[in-house]
């Protein structure tokens, strides 16, 4: 396979808007919450989340994933009215504060709770971000409903217990069905399929070795024919790769020290067809967009 392939002719809507997902995508993370494994409680505060978000606009992201509640094994729950406070005030700043930049960025809600995310596309948010595929109870019905494109992404159980569901034959072939799966689902609900966008779900009841195949034969999942979106910013899996490396100064990193490797994973997936590479280090990740951008124009021209 050439690194180079061209992007899926892949497109989403949402309201008036199109995301021409031909293109690559740098989604910049945004975490309001005060327990992230990566930058809990940096931006909790609406000034210091709009400032972010503008800094990771300025810096190439063309669309920007807010969470309210982290996800990470055994985080703390949150209540809705606590992650309703958190989200949505960031959204209603985020279009009003920021102009025309503000109005035409793309504003994804990481969220499982069917009413954040009502919430939040009320106040101008346009994606559905859920780590758990519409499994909470609405979510689904919610999505169709608000006509809105919804990221499903793949995991075993929940947080707390996915990591001993961690258990795999064939992890491409068994990712794929059990995204199928969910997948027919979701559109037996009233979910439209041109809707829909896909995540493997690196971090997320998988070891070392299933994410060393998953990364390295994630193009099978193009078989699915929808669009993709790949996020390993930061994750334990990078810091095993660095510990496995054998230079001391790469066996003990701390998640911000991991932004270098896991930009090079994101490579690796768009040169498989991912469309969107969600990371914390907007910067660093466009620039090795831009290169691949160029390398893939010469080598189609």
């Amino acid at each position: 396979m050439s690194l180079f392939q061209p992007l899926p002719n892949y497109k989403v809507s949402s309201r008036d808007k199109t995301l021409d997902l031909s293109q690559p995508h740098v989604m910049g993370i945004l975490n309001v919450t005060p327990d992230s494994f990566s930058d809990g409680g940096r931006f909790t505060a609406i000034d210091s989340a709009i400032t972010h978000a503008k800094d990771m606009i300025g810096a190439g992201a063309t669309i920007i994933d807010i969470g309210g509640e982290s996800t990470r094994p055994n985080a703390a729950a949150v209540s809705t009215e606590e992650e309703v406070q958190r989200v949505v005030p960031v959204v209603k700043a985020i279009r009003q504060q920021l102009g025309d930049i503000g109005k035409d960025i793309w504003l994804s809600i990481d969220t499982s709770n069917p009413i954040i995310m009502q919430a939040a596309f009320e106040a101008g948010a346009d994606i559905w971000n859920d780590v758990r595929a519409l499994k909470r109870e609405g979510a689904a019905e919610m999505a169709a409903k608000l006509d809105v494109p919804v990221m499903l992404m793949h995991m075993r159980g929940e947080p707390t217990t996915m990591n001993n569901l961690a258990q795999y034959d064939d992890v491409i072939k068994e990712v794929s069905t059990e995204l199928t799966a969910r997948i027919a689902e979701v559109t037996n609900a009233g979910v439209k399929r041109e809707k829909i966008i896909i995540d493997p779900g690196f971090g997320f009841a998988k070891n070392y070795e299933h994410h060393c195949a998953l990364l390295s034969e994630l193009q099978g999942l193009q078989d699915l024919g929808l669009p993709m979106m790949f996020g390993i910013s930061r994750k334990r899996f990078l810091a095993e790769v660095l510990s496995k490396s054998g230079v001391e100064a790469l066996a003990n990193t701390q998640a911000l020290e991991r932004d270098a490797v896991g930009t090079a994973a994101g490579i690796f997936a768009l040169q498989q067809g991912a469309s969107i590479i969600r990371t914390h280090n907007v910067a660093m990740m466009q620039q090795a967009v831009t290169l691949w951008q160029q390398l893939s124009a010469y080598n189609q021209s």
